[in-house]
Order: C-alpha cells, then sequence, then structure tokens
C-alpha cells in the first residue's frame, strides 16, 4: 500500500491517491472527514480553521460504501482558493506582474531558500505553498484510510499531546483506549491530564500574545496489534524503523522515540528490557512495556507506544532576521498566516501517519487482494501465536 499527495497551500485542492487498499473493505467518506475535522481543533490553531472546513470529495476507488480494489482518489477542495486564484492560478502572467508577487524574503526554519537553491526559484512561494503544514490534511486523508481498515481488524490507534512548552501531562499506562480517545478529544491541546490541560492552554495564549511559537511532544497509542509484524532480517523492514521515518517526516518534527526511548541511556539493561510471560488466555506477553511494543524490528504484542517531537512553528508574528536573495540585503522575514501553536493537530497528523505504517505493514504480511480473507487470515494468525 502507498500514497500520494499533490496541491499547494493556496491551491485550488489537495488531491490524495492510496493504491493497495484491499478490495471490499467498508469506506465512506464520514471515517474521513471525521479525521479531517479533529486536525483542524485544538487551542492555538490560526485564523484559517475558521475560514474553511476540510471535508473530502471521494473521486474513485469506492463504490456504493465499499473499496473496489482499484486506487482511491480523494479530494479536499481549498474553500479560500477564490482570494488566491490571481496569485495561485496555474494561467501564465505578465513579467511586470511576476515582479510584484514576489516572496524573495526566505524564513529561518522553514524550506523557503534551501527549496529555492534546489529548484531554481527565484519566487520562495513557489517552495512556501508546498512545503506548508497545510499538506498534512492530504497525509491525514491517506491515513483515515489505513485507520479504518485497521480497526476493522481490532486494531485500535489514538494520538494525544504529552508535553507542550516544558509542561508534562501526567502518564496513565492503565487508562483504557476508549477513555484515551473520549479524554483527549475533549480536551482543547488534546491531553489526557486536565491540569496540565490548563497551563498548556496558558502558555500557548502567552506566546501567542508576544508574537512567538511553541513546540511540544506527542504521543501516540496502538492497541491490538499482534506481535511478529515487521521483520528483523534487513534495516527496511523493521517496521519501528519505518514508523519512525514516517514521523519525523511530519511538517516540524525533530525526534521520534519508542517506549521510554532517550530514558533508556539513562537506565541498566534490567531496568530497560522486558520480561517475557504467558498464560493460557493471552498467550506470550512482557510484563512492562518499556520498549514500547518493539523487539528487534518487530511486534510484541503489547501496546505500541510511540512519541514525536514537534519543534516550535518557525513563522512568527515577531520575525526573525532574514536576507533578501534579489538585494542580499537584510530585513525581517516575511510573515504568512500561522498558528502559535500546532502540537494538538499534530498528535492528529502524527496517529495517521503511524496508522499507515502500521496498515502498510499488516497487508505485505498477510494475502491482501480481498479485505474478508485479509480479515480472516489476520484472525487465524492471531490464534496460531496464542497457542505458539
Amino acid at each position: 500500500m502507498r500514497y500520494l499527495t499533490a496541491g499547494e497551500s493556496h491551491g485550488k485542492q489537495l488531491t490524495t491517491i492510496v493504491e493497495g487498499v484491499p478490495s471490499l473493505m467498508p469506506l465512506t467518506k464520514e471515517n474521513i472527514n471525521e479525521s479531517l475535522l479533529r486536525r483542524q481543533k485544538g487551542h492555538g490553531r490560526g485564523k484559517r480553521m475558521q475560514i474553511e472546513k476540510d471535508l473530502v470529495d471521494i473521486a474513485g476507488g469506492v463504490r456504493h460504501g465499499y473499496s473496489l480494489g482499484s486506487p482511491i482518489a480523494m479530494v479536499i477542495h481549498n474553500d479560500d482558493f477564490k482570494h488566491w486564484e490571481d496569485i495561485m492560478g496555474e494561467d501564465p502572467i505578465s513579467d511586470d506582474q511576476d515582479i510584484r508577487r514576489k516572496v524573495t524574503r526566505p524564513r529561518p526554519g522553514h524550506a523557503d531558500l534551501n527549496g529555492a537553491i534546489k529548484y531554481g526559484h527565484r519566487d520562495m512561494r513557489n517552495i512556501l505553498e508546498r512545503s506548508s503544514a497545510r499538506e498534512t490534511a492530504a497525509r491525514v486523508a491517506a491515513g483515515a484510510v489505513a485507520k479504518t481498515l485497521l480497526a476493522e481488524l481490532d486494531i485500535h490507534i489514538i494520538g494525544y499531546v504529552r508535553e507542550i512548552a516544558g509542561i508534562k501531562a501526567e502518564e496513565f499506562p492503565e487508562m483504557s483506549m476508549s477513555d484515551r480517545a473520549q479524554i483527549s478529544e475533549e480536551s482543547p491541546v488534546r491531553s489526557l491530564d486536565p491540569k496540565a490541560s490548563q497551563q498548556m492552554m496558558d502558555a500557548i495564549d502567552l506566546a501567542k500574545k508576544d508574537g512567538d511559537s511553541i513546540g511540544g511532544v506527542c504521543e501516540v497509542y496502538v492497541e491490538g496489534m499482534p506481535a511478529g509484524i515487521g521483520s528483523y532480517v534487513h534495516y527496511d523492514r523493521k517496521l519501528d524503523g519505518r514508523i519512525a521515518g514516517a514521523v519525523s517526516s511530519i511538517n516540524a518534527f525533530k525526534g521520534v522515540e519508542f517506549g521510554i526511548g532517550f530514558e533508556a541511556a539513562r537506565r541498566n539493561g534490567s531496568q530497560v528490557h522486558d520480561e517475557i510471560a504467558w498464560d493460557k488466555e493471552r498467550g506470550y506477553y512482557r510484563k512492562t512495556n518499556r520498549l514500547g511494543g518493539f523487539e528487534g524490528g518487530m511486534t510484541t504484542g503489547m501496546p505500541i507506544v510511540v512519541k514525536g517531537v514537534m519543534k516550535p512553528i518557525p513563522t512568527l508574528y515577531k520575525p526573525l532576521q532574514s536576507v533578501d536573495i534579489e538585494t542580499k540585503e537584510p530585513f525581517n522575514a516575511s510573515i504568512e498566516r500561522s498558528d502559535s501553536c500546532a502540537v494538538p493537530a499534530a498528535a492528529v497528523v502524527m496517529e495517521h501517519v503511524v496508522a499507515f505504517e502500521l496498515a502498510k505493514a499488516v497487508l505485505e504480511q498477510f494475502p491482501h487482494d480481498q479485505f474478508p480473507k485479509l480479515k480472516a487470515a489476520i484472525n487465524d494468525y492471531r490464534e496460531e501465536i496464542r497457542c505458539f
């Protein structure tokens, strides 16, 4: 299974094509719209979330509520395009118009300057429109298809916020999946800790008042993934490695860890590795889950716990200094519409990015042309490893 996205931040639409979804899988646009609307929520979001609501049109690959086995095409229209058509339209313009519209001042922390150098653009709007985090809406659409597949296989996933601006939420290792989903959805910052939620909101408000931005840590939690998904035999088949790569590819993400992550460097081995146990009902399990559901690049059957670090958004209302690429003179970087904190939204993006990698790994391991056969195969596998 794979996907492609196309479209610019202020262009006509975002397009997602997902290939490799089994036929006969239940799928409706409501499955996808729910995820898209969750991405737009969160304390600290900017005005764009008020301008338009992201809703999907399924343009191919689904008929009467079921996947066909052919590529699934999805479109998210940009309602605000009517205000940008003269700037973002595909028709040629005069040289005079081109000069007046150029963005020549790269913003620190963005792809602007590096992308302009790579692709030879003198107008950096050609870079910033595609490198914008707006593209994550298209990735969430792809992940929503994957989440639907996983849910039908009794694999459930939720993303929430662990930390914003150094304010850490308390851990709740025994909290049920349903409670994690409900509590995080009710929190304006997607935190499981009500006390920390208010402190996080206060920090976001202060950053906004100061014209600054703040980052944080997101966590994705997965239950129901059977043991032995992924592989140890080659670097690019290790599932935790593939998840780490996918998470670090999300805009503004700068670090990934599983389970206790970097804390493992500060502990002895006896306080890191998870002891193995067995009982008749569960089969093999781990007494702890410090490694976050992975050993040797494969799932252990324990809950998958992965964290991602999001840096503060680099578009600031008190902009940092930059250099105009035409005049080479120093200037304050240009300002594009932005959020003071997008960590709550990023948790939803990360949830869907991880979901896609998990679904992809499942499809690689089991017969997947027809969804009913996939479901039967994975249920048989669960029983097999329980009795191993």
